[in-house]
């Protein structure tokens, strides 16, 4: 009865030889053997950083001594803006500091969130709701069957649908109902005449069948002659309903603005408006800050100034709809004024290439109402004259070209100074997630946290030498573009960048889109010469009754030096039309002269003054 189950007395010699296990485990000779192991896997990890480290900065150093050779600067105490008298600073005039300045582009990436932007006064018309939000009927379509008798019984001329210049005549009938009118910067339609003076068409079509709503669109606006004669009314501006049978409605897409509600709306802003011109009548630009971190620097108010150019650009089209082309000026002036604020003269200023993409978004509205103008012949004279003072000085090659090697500056500064750290929220990486485990599902964000800084150098000796080797395609003592180098180069870019590599993997985020920038670049600096020459063309056709047979006539009274193409050097191509017209363009990012026809996208086609 007192002995041990067999259970027990299995398990006993178990436990006891257990003891003798634990100890030796815990023991200090095989402690110290794990203590030695660890010691030396974190030798060799520091070693291997080592090593990475010492490699990446000689090789760095190595390509930063190539480049400097070839005439490259690197050094951003170089691209540091120098003090300039306040008296002369665009930014120590009254309000212009407080209107469009904002902090730097790093606070949205700070852990505080930046503080909410602020609301756009004073540039808002507050005075009154906004007298634009109204649906404006242009036409009322009947669709008959085609018989001419049907004309009179349906109150007009029965367009026949079949009938290629019937689309003409719907669009004469169209522009009559609302009178001039044009596209406006904001995604309008702004009218000339008071909107309650729009009387819709009355159109009467005979078709066998009721077309569909896209087929009647495609009649009312896609003609040759309807896309002349229609201008915004045409495609994607009028939109078509049904409503019932065989009866349609046509309406303006957006909304609608007659310009002198538009004007009287925005009356209340032109006291701050004339405060801007005062401060713009400054030379030079310095805006207060500290230089040294690049990305800490203040920057202008983007948004701001965007918003502004817009509104002044469209109250420049209004007064050019009611026929007040002095007024029309008056208003336009500063939108190119606006532009001294990013191009960050003197020219020894850095701008961001956001700064210089800004500037070539504000370049293009401003070319866009000139070239409104100039197709209504609303401009005189004195305006003209004017307008080719200011286009004479849009100069985006080489503001471009600076913001490319301001920008790669930065980062070299930024990326040897900035710790690890800051440089994961400066680049966005990890930083749409809250927990910081899951941004270790990132492997950009696990790289730059905890790679090597090594690696990092490795990175630039990449990035740097493509984006010289892209920066060559910017020919700027010749003010002329190479786009057949800058896609080629482009090309090598994408293929060496696409092999994954802890080499390149941050190089291929921080290069920026050069092609898309430079071709959105040419494209404005194209249509601003263009500009320059359509207002000499005007000038002569004011002296002279009509326009030249060639533009050597303009020199030296109306033009005291043509601009050449930016793609290819040569003269721009111009003729005049049988219809006493005349056709303007530059053979386009395809380097191909395609007789003047344009593409569809801004890299085909010819780039034609419209």
């Amino acid at each position: 009865m007192s002995e041990t189950p067999d259970s027990q007395q299995s398990h006993a010699p178990e436990l006891e030889d257990d003891q003798p296990y634990l100890h030796r485990l815990l023991s200090w000779r095989v402690m110290r053997r794990w203590l030695f192991a660890v010691v030396c896997l974190a030798t060799l990890i520091g070693l291997f950083y080592a090593v990475e480290d010492w490699r990446g900065r000689r090789a760095w150093e190595k390509c930063r001594r190539e480049l400097e050779a070839k005439g490259v600067v690197l050094d951003w105490n170089a691209f540091i803006p120098p003090s300039v008298p306040d008296d002369q600073n665009i930014f120590k005039a009254p309000k212009m500091a407080e209107w469009f300045v904002r902090g730097s582009f790093l606070d949205s990436f700070r852990d505080d969130k930046a503080k909410p932007p602020k609301e756009m006064a004073p540039f808002t018309a507050r005075q009154g709701s906004d007298p634009g939000a109204k649906d404006v009927l242009v036409a009322e379509v009947d669709v008959v069957a085609p018989a001419p008798a049907l004309g009179s019984e349906h109150g007009g001329e029965v367009l026949r649908f079949e009938d290629p210049a019937a689309g003409d005549q719907a669009a004469k009938l169209l522009a009559a109902a609302t009178g001039p009118c044009a596209e406006g910067p904001t995604a309008c339609v702004i009218v000339g005449r008071p909107l309650d003076q729009i009387k819709p068409a009355h159109l009467v079509i005979g078709a066998e069948a009721a077309p569909s709503v896209g087929a009647l669109k495609g009649f009312l606006t896609e003609s040759p002659a309807a896309k002349a004669r229609l201008g915004v009314l045409g495609g994607d501006y009028l939109q078509v309903s049904p409503a019932g049978s065989n009866l349609f409605r046509v309406w303006l897409k957006w909304r609608a603005y007659s310009a002198a509600d538009y004007l009287a709306w925005t009356q209340p802003v032109e006291a701050d408006f004339d405060v801007m011109r005062q401060g713009l009548e400054r030379p030079l630009v310095r805006i207060d800050g500290d230089y040294q971190r690049p990305y800490e620097r203040p920057i202008p108010n983007f948004v701001r100034l965007r918003t502004v150019a817009q509104m002044l650009a469209q109250r420049a089209l209004c007064y050019l709809l009611l026929g007040q082309p002095k007024a029309a000026w008056h208003e336009l002036a500063p939108v190119r004024g606006m532009c001294l604020m990013l191009e960050g003269k003197p020219a020894s200023n850095a701008p961001t290439l956001v700064d210089a993409m800004i500037d070539v978004a504000i370049t293009g509205l401003y070319t866009s109402i000139i070239q409104d103008g100039l197709a209504r012949h609303a401009w005189q004279e004195p305006e003209l004259a004017a307008i080719q003072q200011q286009l004479e000085e849009v100069n985006l090659i080489p503001l471009l070209s600076r913001s490319f090697n301001a920008e790669r500056a930065a980062t070299c500064r930024t990326v040897e100074s900035t710790p690890p750290s800051e440089l994961v929220k400066l680049f966005g990486f990890g930083g749409e997630v809250r927990f910081w485990l899951d941004r270790l599902k990132d492997p950009r964000y696990v790289l730059v946290r905890f790679a090597p800084r090594g690696w990092i150098y490795q990175n630039m000796c990449v990035g740097a030498p493509q984006e010289q080797r892209l920066l060559e395609a910017l020919e700027v003592p010749n003010n002329q573009v190479l786009p057949g180098k800058l896609e080629q180069v482009a090309g090598q870019a994408g293929a060496a960048f696409r092999r994954s590599s802890p080499y390149t993997f941050l190089a291929a985020v921080a290069l920026p889109n050069f092609v898309k920038a430079t071709q959105i670049m040419a494209r404005n600096q194209t249509l601003a010469n263009e500009a320059f020459i359509a207002c000499g063309l005007e000038r002569y056709r004011l002296a002279h009754g009509q326009y030249p047979d060639d533009l050597d006539a303009l020199v030296p009274q109306f033009a005291a030096k043509l601009p050449h193409d930016l793609i290819g050097g040569q003269p721009l191509n111009y003729h005049r039309t049988a219809d006493g017209r005349f056709v303007l363009y530059s053979v386009g990012w395809n380097e191909k002269d395609d007789g003047g026809v344009p593409g569809k996208t801004v890299a085909e086609g010819d780039w034609v003054w419209q």
